[in-house]
């Protein structure tokens, strides 16, 4: 699962991309982008490639650009006639080539550089279980604190942004859902279970949403991810555990990540924006990048035609009333640079290096318009070493944690930030995977406190509340006497944490 934000890698600014918008439109706000019933089949089954069609919206254009598929030797999986992408599987080598010359077809693209054949999982191994003897020495500090969850001693991250007094206020409302696209979320986790919202949840791996029991659950215990973010975002504050940012609002699971390689794919991340906009989920949170590339570089048919379909599809759940929320990136990377080396895509084949232009190269979902970029920091409200930033690039920070520089006086001492993990357990996990939903858990407790704002409205609200401690007079984190990264900006915007660290407190009040 590399491409995993608290794994990897970068994110983008989301303004260079504001020119996508107006060719692709604003969709209804009140159409519903529910795919008309096409038998899907799995990837296991399936031809060598598989495609997104970019068409108009209209019936006539999609029916006859739909024959023109079947013509080019493709089997449609699922068409979303609202916003006009067209997922399909073909074994014509030449599909891309020719359904691009098909008349009323604006954009199409392979999804991928492989065969849709069965890879190995992967095991990043990154995960630091909590023990039992360590559980034992938190919930005992812990209970010095009255109204403490067992565990809350240990999540610095909490204190960092207010939510612990927070939540004295205000933990957040039920009407609000905020919807975890990941590698599935573990419901039946007792910190979890009390906040879930099932009918909000599903299977989005093949481009087509299954909404049937448990479908949104991850595969093995491995694909911990998705529940380590959930629990940051709404574990409940009921004597179990942890707690998250905002306990009392609802949580969903949307899995997105491939059975066989872990991978997230464009049209399953197109399914999951629109399913989410579908049934009412208030905010997304989104801890990856799109693979399988890095950046999708719009001179590419392939590429292009992935920026257009997911761009669509995120729009789409704006109109909705859809917040998105992505994480900036683990590699250090100065994101408003005229240039990036990428020497990791495609990661579904071999990669190739290539050095990109980030006006022109696109980090999906994180650099499309509208949404929230999230950089890392740790317990001294300080960058986190490895978080990616950029002047005009990262919207707001939040803790993501930071195992090397910046460790807090917690009965573990452990830098990272401790969630949910499945089959009921607790995990440390670093990365701006972590930041990502910190900020979307405030993002919720300001939807809550005010329903009725827009996705703008709403992430102008979390940048006023957000906390700028301004660019460090030094970032010389290992000490050696060089600048391992140059914060550019002032105390109200800079690169480092954006418009600032979100805090929940401020947010409540």
């Amino acid at each position: 699962m590399a491409h995993l934000r608290s794994r990897r890698r970068l994110a983008l600014a989301v303004p260079v991309v504001l020119s996508l918008t107006a060719s692709l439109g604003f969709l209804p706000a009140a159409a519903s982008a529910a795919p008309r019933a096409v038998s899907a089949e799995r990837a296991t089954d399936a031809p060598a490639l598989a495609y997104v069609v970019n068409t108009r919206t209209d019936r006539r254009t999609i029916a006859s650009v739909e024959r023109a598929i079947a013509a080019a030797g493709g089997k449609v999986v699922v068409t979303y006639d609202r916003i006009g992408v067209i997922v399909v599987h073909s074994a014509n080598p030449d599909f891309g080539e020719e359904i691009r010359a098909a008349r009323g077809v604006q954009s199409a693209g392979a999804t991928r550089t492989a065969p849709l054949t069965r890879a190995g999982t992967t095991d990043e191994g990154a995960a630091d279980f909590m023990t039992a003897a360590e559980a034992a020495r938190t919930e005992a500090v812990s209970a010095r604190t009255p109204g403490s969850e067992p565990l809350e001693a240990d999540q610095w991250d909490l204190r960092a942004i207010g939510a612990d007094k927070a939540a004295k206020i205000d933990d957040g409302s039920r009407r609000v859902t905020v919807a975890v696209i990941d590698t599935g979320v573990d419901d039946t986790h007792p910190d979890l279970a009390p906040n879930f919202s099932a009918s909000q949840s599903a299977n989005c791996v093949g481009g087509k949403a299954d909404t049937s029991e448990g479908a949104w659950r991850p595969y093995t215990a491995d694909d911990y991810h998705g529940t380590h973010v959930a629990g940051e975002i709404a574990a409940a504050r009921n004597g179990i555990g942890v707690a998250g940012v905002a306990p009392g609002v609802k949580v969903a699971g949307i899995k997105v990540s491939d059975p066989d390689n872990g991978l997230f794919y464009p049209e399953n991340v197109v399914c999951a924006f629109v399913f989410a906009a579908d049934h009412g989920v208030e905010i997304t949170n989104n801890s990856y990048y799109v693979d399988p590339w890095l950046y999708n570089c719009v001179d590419d048919p392939d590429q292009k035609a992935i920026v257009d379909a997911v761009d669509r599809a995120q729009l789409y759940a704006q109109r909705k009333g859809t917040l998105h929320l992505a994480s900036a990136g683990n590699s250090n990377h100065d994101l408003a640079s005229d240039a990036i080396v990428d020497d990791s895509s495609p990661d579904d084949s071999t990669p190739v290096t290539r050095t990109i232009d980030p006006s022109e190269c696109f980090d999906v979902p994180t650099q499309l318009p509208g949404i929230v970029t999230v950089s890392a920091t740790g317990v001294q409200n300080l960058k986190s070493y490895y978080s990616t930033y950029g002047k005009g690039v990262v919207d707001v920070a939040a803790p993501g944690g930071d195992r090397k520089y910046q460790i807090p006086d917690t009965p573990s001492r452990n830098g990272r930030i401790l969630s949910t993990m499945p089959n009921g357990e607790y995990a440390w996990l670093q990365g701006t995977s972590m930041a990502s939903p910190h900020a979307a858990g405030v993002a919720a407790l300001l939807k809550s406190k005010h329903p009725w704002a827009s996705p703008a409205q709403l992430q102008a609200l979390l940048k006023a509340q957000a906390d700028n401690p301004g660019c460090p007079d030094s970032y010389d984190q290992d000490g050696d006497g060089a600048q391992d990264a140059t914060c550019e900006g002032g105390s109200r915007v800079n690169g480092f944490y954006g418009f600032g660290i979100v805090d929940a407190l401020r947010a409540v009040r």
